[in-house]
């Protein structure tokens, strides 16, 4: 009896032991994937110097999803604070004490919003740049316009702090941060008309990508709140698209988080009050476009 005793201890501190290895490991891999440097080639977008821009950019700022990180005053705000340990704090956009954007340059503006890079080759850890590399030179230089116009705010620097579960699965490759996902190799989009199209839509449905995946598919989001529902698969026939035979039910429910039985979204997903007609149509005919879900 004494000797199986003793074997089922040394077994279990054995695995123990493992257990720990493994954890470690992990952990030193996590801390080597948020302080590596990403080296990215990328061409200065001009600043934007046009009367137009600020305006367009405010636009582009307010329904592409930058406010609802960043606040209406861009000086950064908590959007992530969960009894498990998971906060996120943003950046202060403004040019106020605590600004993470004060001696930024054109390139610099080019590595953080489309490839997740700060200036100095580290990752941008929670900004999910795979929404916004396929914006069109034009919309990231009005994007910066108006950023750099607003005023300036004091603000805390952004924080972001994972739990110990959530830094495990980041050493295991199951949450990647958006430099990760990004094919830096592509240029950036050229401009379609904006109109109510298919083409139109397909730009717009860029923004959708960082929740929804690259395919549109849904599922778990990575690193989210664990209480947040999988997001929608926005795939055509099978998918969240098929209860929305037209535009304007498709509209409400992103503007209201209502659907068209009465039921309401889950708050994970962001009302969008501020997307004119002429993005959400065009974004409705791409989705309903999009190949359907295979079984």
């Amino acid at each position: 009896m004494k000797t199986a005793l003793k074997f089922a201890a040394v077994a279990i501190g054995g695995l123990l032991a493992l257990a720990a290895a493994a954890a470690a490991t992990l952990w030193l891999n996590s801390e080597r994937l948020l302080h590596r440097v990403v080296v990215v080639q990328v061409a200065a977008v001009p600043y934007a110097t046009d009367p137009g821009a600020a305006s367009r950019g405010r636009y582009l700022y307010a329904s592409r999803g930058c406010q609802s990180c960043h606040g209406e005053d861009g000086a950064g705000r908590v959007f992530i604070n969960h009894p498990n340990g998971l906060f996120a704090r943003s950046a202060n956009l403004t040019t106020g004490a605590g600004s993470a954007v004060a001696g930024y340059t054109e390139r610099d503006w080019v590595r953080a919003i489309r490839h997740g890079v700060k200036p100095d080759g580290r990752p941008l850890f929670v900004m999910p740049s795979e929404d916004y590399n396929r914006f069109t030179d034009a919309d990231l230089a009005d994007l910066v316009a108006h950023v750099r116009a607003l005023p300036a705010r004091a603000a805390p620097g952004a924080e972001v702090r994972l739990p110990f579960v959530v830094r495990l699965a980041h050493g295991a490759g199951m949450l990647r941060d958006a430099a990760q996902k990004i094919d830096h190799t592509q240029p950036p989009s050229q401009p379609v008309p904006v109109g109510v199209s298919v083409a139109h839509g397909h730009y717009v449905a860029q923004t959708c990508i960082g929740c929804h995946g690259a395919q549109l598919a849904g599922g778990r989001i990575a690193g989210a709140p664990p209480e947040w529902p999988p997001a929608a698969d926005l795939r055509s026939a099978d998918g969240a698209l098929a209860r929305y035979p037209d535009p304007e039910p498709f509209k409400r429910v992103l503007r209201t988080g209502k659907r068209p039985d009465g039921t309401v979204v889950n708050r994970a997903m962001p009302r969008n009050t501020h997307m004119n007609d002429t993005d959400l149509e065009a974004l409705f005919l791409y989705l309903k476009s999009t190949p359907a879900p295979t079984h």
